[in-house]
Formats: structure tokens, sequence, C-alpha cells
């Protein structure tokens, strides 16, 4: 029946409640096996950035290679390894990051095998450059299939705080590793030991992890490929030979060189479709915030790591071993620390427990500014093991909300912008702090050794180590007991400064961070 024109209107159903946000589906057993195997690629990654430190003496007596080509067989690996991680990443996104992580597996095996069978210096730099390719498929891919496993954001903070702690693992594992198999074979087991777990991957991989890329079906940009290698490289080395040597024109310039072209490649992105860095993606707090802090907190503990390994082996006196296997005892202060800072994030703001936890790593560098010569080991290690462990609870957090902030489809490009701020941050760390301890040491020597000893007793304290060996009895004693006090006097100035870093990370946590969610 038709309604008349005086039929009254049925009134407007009352508005329905909200419907509630669907909870994110949880992970199973298989998406926690799948985060194992994932953690096989991260470890041995992390682990080649630091496995030659003790294996380039017996490198040097086998190889023969020149002072150059020797810091090339050390630094090339990292250079390239940071040079292409946002293209490996964005390459991923766009044809499958199960793929890249499989076809990177496949580069890495090949390339430790090369360079453990290397006969030159020039084949070992080689095989180092194609060990970072490889690795630049590797690192990226394993954060954005992290994303991609784990929806649900408690899950994901554990899985994050994992993967966090495993790459923190694997720098101090390296030297440890290199020291065992120095101990009963030749350098070139360093890099055989790769193998093993390259094939295990290539047997898992497959069969557990899902494939994920990006839905947007735009082209690989070449140009932005190259610019992106073109500014990192020249920056990253200009930064370190700095570092090294003070200022020196070529390294200035290719500094400028390397933010010319930084400026450049930022400036094609805003005006692509389809960009390989997503600025606005940079532009939330809850993405730049994280990674702005990542790179301080990496500038202050690759800045110090020099300084720790120095003072243990040539200040202490223990052998490459030992320093190593005492290297690890931080660790624990890890291992403690990362779960608490994420239960703490679920019942706190987020970006307060940061905060704190970058406050705790500034208590543990402050405390090691009181080393001294005489100083007992296990205040050493305690203080290693505080600010340790409040950085790298800290870094989880700042990670895992990134990773969040960032929408799936652009997972491997979000996570190469947060591990090249890394690299850029360790870089600028040794630079900077590098640059203070060296300028203390150098100015406590002049004051103190005659004008006789040689200059490089004034410069590094390998260079008095050297010199002190030379001179008989007590004037090589007492140049080298100069040397030790001069640089533990460095160490304090350096964990000065990574104090100082870290005060300034808990600011940015704070003002930044303060009030941002991870989103659903």
């Amino acid at each position: 029946m038709t309604s008349g024109p005086n039929t009254p209107t049925p009134a407007p159903a009352a508005p329905a409640s909200a419907a509630p946000e669907p909870a994110a589906p949880r992970a199973g057993r298989r998406e926690w096996t799948a985060l194992g195997v994932l953690m096989l690629p991260l470890l041995f990654v992390s682990m080649d950035v630091s496995i030659l430190f003790y294996a380039l003496p017996a490198i040097g007596a086998d190889l023969e290679p020149g002072s150059t080509q020797q810091l090339w067989i050390l630094d090339m690996y990292g250079f390239v390894l940071a040079g292409l991680l946002i293209t490996m990443g964005a390459l991923g996104d766009r044809v499958g990051r199960r793929k890249v992580l499989i076809a990177g597996t496949v580069l890495f095996a090949a390339a430790s095998l090369a360079a453990a069978y290397a006969q030159t210096p020039g084949a070992l730099i080689a095989a180092r450059a194609l060990l970072g390719v490889g690795g630049a498929c590797l690192m990226p891919s394993t954060l954005a299939l992290v994303r991609n496993l784990f929806h649900d954001p408690g899950q994901r903070a554990r899985a994050v705080a994992v993967w966090t702690t495993v790459l923190a693992t694997g720098i101090s594992v390296g030297p440890v590793l290199s020291g065992a198999l120095l101990e009963h074979f030749w350098w070139g087991s360093v890099f055989l030991v790769n193998l093993p777990a390259m094939a295990l991957l290539l047997v898992l991989a497959p069969l557990l992890l899902p494939e994920s890329k990006s839905p947007a079906r735009g082209r690989f940009d070449i140009l932005s490929a190259v610019l992106s290698l073109a500014a990192l490289l020249p920056l990253i080395h200009g930064i370190k030979e700095l570092a090294k040597h003070g200022y020196q024109p070529l390294p200035a310039l290719g500094i400028g060189a390397g933010l010319a072209l930084g400026f450049v490649f930022l400036r094609r992105q805003a005006r692509l479709v389809h960009p390989m860095v997503d600025l606005a993606l940079l532009r939330r707090r809850s993405f730049g915030g994280p990674a702005a802090v990542n790179l301080l907190a990496m500038a202050a503990t690759v800045g110090f790591a020099p300084f720790f390994s120095q003072y243990m082996q040539s200040v202490l006196g223990k052998s490459p071993f030992e320093a190593a296997m005492w290297s690890l005892v931080p660790s624990l202060g890890v291992m403690v620390a990362a779960p608490v800072g994420g239960a703490l994030a679920r019942r706190f703001d987020r970006g307060h427990v940061m905060a704190g936890g970058f406050l705790v790593s500034a208590a543990g560098f402050l405390w090691l500014t009181g080393t001294g010569v005489d100083s007992p080991l296990w205040t050493t290690l305690a203080g290693s093991a505080v600010y340790a462990g409040g950085l790298v609870s800290a870094m989880t957090l700042a990670n895992e909300l990134a990773l969040g902030a960032a929408p799936p489809e652009r997972a491997g490009s979000a996570a190469a912008v947060l591990e090249s701020g890394q690299e850029l941050g360790g870089a600028l760390g040794m630079a900077l702090l590098g640059s203070v301890g060296a300028a203390v040491y150098g100015r406590d020597m002049s004051g103190t050794v005659p004008a006789a000893v040689p200059d490089a007793a004034r410069e590094t304290l390998g260079g008095a180590v050297a010199v002190a060996r030379q001179l008989p009895g007590e004037p090589g004693d007492t140049v080298l007991a100069a040397a030790s006090r001069a640089f533990t006097h460095s160490l304090d100035m350096a964990a000065a400064g990574a104090a100082a870093t870290m005060l300034g990370a808990a600011v940015l946590s704070f003002v930044l961070l303060r009030g941002v969610r991870t989103p659903r």
C-alpha cells in the first residue's frame, strides 16, 4: 500500500553505537618461527661489521695490503651497506621482500666464499663490497617482514625488541667469534662461518616467510637509486676520514658533495608519484621522531665503542680474545632492559619511557667519566651495562613506534630509512667523539712526554705502544704510562660527550614523542 500525503513518515532510526575497532590478527607459532629464521641473516650481517677487528693482522701478514688497502678492507663493507639500504628497501617494496631477502642470501654466501679465498688485497676489497650489497638486501627485508608478520601492536613490540637485541648482539659477538676462530683456523674462517646460516636460510625462508610487497605498480626509479648511493657514500666516507685524520680538503669536499646530492635526491622524491622515500612519513612525529633519536643513539654507542676496546687491550693489557669476551658482559644489561622497557611502555606514555631509557644511558656514560688507569674492571663493565641497557631499551621502542607508523606497503623503504639514519649516526659519532678523544689525548701527551719522543706517540695510543716497545727500560715505561693516562682522560671526555648526546635524545623523546601512540 502506498502512503498518502497525511501518512506519518517513520522516525529516523537512532544512530547505532560506533562499532569497536576490530582487533589485529595475532601471530601464531608459524610467525614466531619465521621471526627466528629472520634473525639468522640479521645476526650475521651485523657480525660482519666488526668481525675483522682482530683478523686484520693475520690478513696483513698473508696478503700484505698497503695502509690504504687495509682501510678499505675494513670499511668497504659498511660503506656499501649504508649506501644501498634505501635502494634495496624500496626494491623489496616493489618486487617482494622475500625475493630480495633470498637474492641477498645467495649474494652474501657467494661473497663470503670469495672473501675467504681471496688471494690479493684487491680481491678481498671487491668481495667485501659484494658482502655489503648482500647485507643491504638482507637488513631492510628482515625488519619489513617483521612489520608484515606481526600486526598486533603488543606482539610487534616484542618482535622488534628481539630484532634490536640481535642487531646489537651481532656487533658485539663479531669480535668474539673472530678471536675464537683465529685461535684455531686461518683468517678466511671468519667469512666461511656465514655459509651454514645462509644455507639454512635458503631452505627455510620459502617455507616459513610469506611474500609481501606494495600493491603500487610504479616503476623502480633508477635515478633515485643512483642519487641515494652517490649522496650517502661520499658523506659517510668523508665523515669517517675526518674522524681518522682530522681536517683534509678531499673528505670535506666529499661531505659537501654528499649533502648537495642528498638535497637533489629529496627534491626528486617530493615530485615523484611513487617515491623511494616517503617524505610525508618522515614528517610524522611517530616516524621522524624515532628516526632522529635513533641517529643520536647510534652516534653515542658507535662513537664510544673504539675507546672501550682500546682501553681493554692497550691500557688493561687484555688479549684480543679476552677483551672481546669481556665486551659481552654489557649485553646482560641489554637482555634485562629491553623487555622491561617494553613492559613500561604498555603502562606509561611511550615518550616518557624512551626519555627515561636515554637518561639511564646518560647515567651509564657519566659513570664511565670516572674511569682511570687503575680503575677496577667491574666498574667499567657495570657502567657499560647501564648505558647499553638504557640505550637499547629506548631504541627498541623507537624502532617499534616507527615501524608501526609506516604503512605495510612501504615497510621496506621505511626500514631502510631507519637503518640508513643509524649508519649515518654511527659515522657522526665516530667523527665527533673521535675528534674529542684525539684532541684530549694529543694535548695531554704534548705536555708530558719529552720532545725527542717520536710524534707517533702523541697521535694515538697504538703509536705510543709501538714507540714504547722500541725504547729501552725506563723511557719506554714512562711513555707507556703517560699514554695510558692520556688515553683514559680522552675516554672520560668521550663518555661525557656520549652522555650529552643521550641527554639530547631524552629531550627529543620527551618533546616529540610524548603522547604519540603506535597506530593499529
